[in-house]
């Protein structure tokens, strides 16, 4: 028996024997890794527990030449909710949680009682950092926060708001393509943005984090955060209000015509400044015109009739034609090699001018010029091409120029023998419509081609830090000569010509050009596929803006430029001469009675004055003291108003005269007066001078605009 006890105590001797060795080992590497690794492993679990975040800085704002924003950074917020925070006594969240998540359901529209589920949860699962939403405006944050013991604040009502951004453009769609998106994932920097994507972005700061439970990470107050600098701003050359009547002028025009997709842009002629560009294109899946696409800076496109500009001024500045010059065009075709060339209509008795040729867009009568004048040296004529700069991308910063595609007879493998008459008019050859309004606004800006430009200034908080002049491609295109001869050209065809119909009885001159070009497709051409499009400027004599509209297979059955597109393109320069008219008068008035606006024909005494008062003129312009009608006359270049009385015995001659200003006249003479049409008169049925009858009536004529 005490054999066995011993047995037995010897046996838990050694268990207790190895137990205080295993503890005292325990023991000893306690102590060692407090004493040799301690500090390192401090540090270590620091580093797991603390991260430092980017914080992600504004992107810099697109503005208008007015100031207005096109682009913009607006702030979004990440909510989440501290749902166990120790400030929040089961108590409180008992007493709070329904009508938290009342709340939360209006202000992020999900359902109450899930919410209320999932806040229950959270706090039973202990967690910390429980998200709400992702994509909270600022103003559903303010919300937010005045609910029950979130409004308590971030630390004592648990509520974690971090701010992100997201780019907004205030106007939506106008100018949608041009503004443009920068999505660095798929390597995608489009328009302004992604053009000046360098100067826009900002430098992101820092912000330290501290990791809790499940795995998530809330920021902490440390003294090496680093605040975000937000980009720069840019402002853009784009003018939102032409943007706006450009875009839905031309929207207006591609429902009507129901066209595949259209683009319009306008320039100021001086300075290059792209005030609008719009590019619409139909999505059939839901039926709309949409921006999705830089037609106007991306697609080249063979011009057609528009293109008969630079072939007529290379014939002009190598001295092989005279506008005078006779050629017969017949009834309207002609054949080069195996191709027949054909011009819509017979023109005139088959004999015609260059002038007519050009003003009548006649295929027939401008091939025949080119032709005749360089089928001998066909290298002349496009060298001469190439001396204007038509052959060479302009270089813009927006990404995305199409190339130019004006081929040369020395490369023997795309020249042909029907190459010149076909390029004279346009097909043969590619550019975009931008490079085409261009080269218009060259010819309106005295024969110097000025790069297109879309950004005028850098900016930082108002400060303009940077500030970008116009830049020249080529100094002089032709002599002055050629290009005074182009002006009147253009202006003969908007008088004459193919645009007449539509500009008649404008009250200011336009100079531009037709086309209708049929689109290639499979190698050849078909009646059913037609570009049409008009590029000009105005005022003519004194050039402001040039535009150029191009609007893709319309297929309502009219195609013609000056039916479907030149519409844009005078709804736009109505709205814009209206508008140069009223600001140059009110602004550019400097006391010189030659610059004043001069009434042509008698008018209301009291409204010359009003308009005098409203421009603010206060020099020594004298009125009648006595009188209601008033004229101006020119003494030695100064201009003097004068009474005009009307005898009530005899017809006055109101043409010339507004129809309230007419029918006012005549009917305190005491005549009836009835009318027919708009505007001003143009015709009156008794002839002034002749003695009024009692009860006598009168009809005025008025012209129809």
């Amino acid at each position: 028996m005490t054999d066995i006890k011993k047995d037995i105590l010897w046996r838990v001797y050694l268990v207790y024997f190895c137990i205080l060795i295993f503890g005292m080992a325990i023991i000893g590497k306690i102590v060692y890794i407090q004493v040799k690794e301690g500090v390192k492993l401090k540090a270590k679990a620091q580093t797991q527990e603390l991260k430092v975040f980017d914080l992600e800085a504004n992107r810099g704002n697109i503005l208008d030449n007015k100031g207005s924003l096109l682009a913009t950074s607006v702030p979004i917020f990440e909510i989440r909710f501290d749902v166990s925070s120790p400030y929040i006594t089961n108590e409180l969240f008992r007493s709070k949680i329904d009508s938290i998540a009342e709340g939360l359901s209006k202000i992020i529209n999900r359902s109450q009682r899930t919410i209320k589920n999932s806040l229950v949860n959270a706090r039973n699962k202990g967690n910390r950092y429980f998200l709400l939403g992702r994509k909270v405006t600022y103003d559903q944050l303010k919300q937010i926060r005045k609910l029950p013991i979130m409004r308590n604040g971030k630390y004592r009502g648990g509520l974690i708001a971090i701010q992100k951004t997201r780019r907004a453009r205030p106007y939506n769609e106008l100018a949608a393509r041009t503004i443009g998106y920068v999505n660095e994932k798929e390597n995608l920097f489009v328009g302004l943005e992604g053009a000046y994507t360098d100067v826009l972005t900002g430098k992101n700061g820092k912000l330290v984090m501290r990791r809790i439970n499940h795995g998530d990470w809330i920021p902490i107050r440390d003294e090496n955060e680093i605040e975000p600098k937000d980009g720069l701003d840019i402002v853009s050359t784009i003018n939102i209000q032409i943007q706006d009547v450009a875009e839905h002028a031309l929207l207006k025009q591609l429902l009507a015509n129901k066209a595949y997709q259209g683009c319009v842009v306008v320039m100021e002629v001086n300075t290059g400044h792209i005030v609008a560009i719009a590019n619409l294109r139909y999505d059939s899946s839901d039926t709309k015109y949409k921006e999705t696409y830089n037609y106007a800076i991306g697609e080249s496109m063979e011009p057609g009739s528009t293109f008969k500009l630079a072939s007529i001024i290379a014939a002009l500045e190598d001295n092989k034609i005279k506008l005078t010059d006779s050629l017969f065009t017949g009834e309207g075709y002609k054949r080069y090699y195996n191709q027949e060339m054909k011009d819509v209509y017979k023109i005139g008795n088959g004999r015609i001018t260059a002038r007519d040729a050009f003003e009548q867009s006649s295929n027939v009568g401008i091939s025949t010029l080119i032709h005749e004048s360089y089928k001998e040296h066909p290298e002349k004529f496009i060298n001469r091409l190439y001396a204007m700069s038509i052959n060479e991308p302009m270089g813009i910063k927006i990404k995305g120029e199409g190339i130019p595609n004006i081929k040369h007879p020395s490369n023997k493998q795309t020249w042909y023998g029907t190459s010149l008459p076909w390029m004279s008019i346009g097909y043969e050859l590619t550019i975009t419509p931008l490079q085409t309004l261009t080269y218009y606004n060259a010819i309106a800006n005295n024969g110097i081609m000025v790069k297109p430009m879309f950004v005028s200034e850098i900016k930082v908080g108002g400060t303009v830090i940077e500030k970008f002049s116009t830049e020249v491609i080529n100094r002089k295109i032709v002599s002055q000569k050629t290009v005074d001869t182009a002006r009147s050209l253009l202006e003969g065809v908007v008088e004459r010509g193919t645009a007449k119909r539509l500009f008649r009885n404008s009250p200011y001159k336009v100079a531009g050009k037709t086309g209708t070009a049929q689109i290639a497709s499979n190698g050849g051409y078909n009646k059913n596929n037609y570009n049409a499009s008009f590029v000009g400027y105005f005022p003519a004599d004194n050039p402001k803006y040039s535009a150029i509209v191009v609007i893709n297979n319309p297929s309502a059955g009219i195609y013609y430029g000056g039916s479907v597109a030149a519409p844009v393109f005078k709804e736009i320069a109505d709205n814009l001469f209206s508008t140069i008219i009223a600001i140059e008068t009110k602004n550019g008035v400097d006391n010189d009675s030659r610059s004043l606006p001069v009434p042509q024909k008698p008018v209301w005494t009291n409204d010359i004055k009003s308009i005098y008062s409203y421009l603010e003129i206060d020099d020594e312009i004298q009125f009648p003291v006595t009188g209601d009608w008033i004229k101006a006359n020119s003494n030695k270049g100064n201009m003097v108003f004068e009474a005009v009385d009307y005898s009530q015995k005899t017809v006055p001659n109101v043409v010339g005269m507004k129809a309230k200003d007419a029918v006012y006249l005549l009917e305190n003479n005491g005549l009836q007066t009835s009318i027919s049409g708009k505007g001003k008169v143009v015709s009156q049925s008794i002839k002034a001078g002749k003695t009024v009858s009692d009860n006598q009536s009168i009809k005025l004529q008025l012209a129809t605009y």
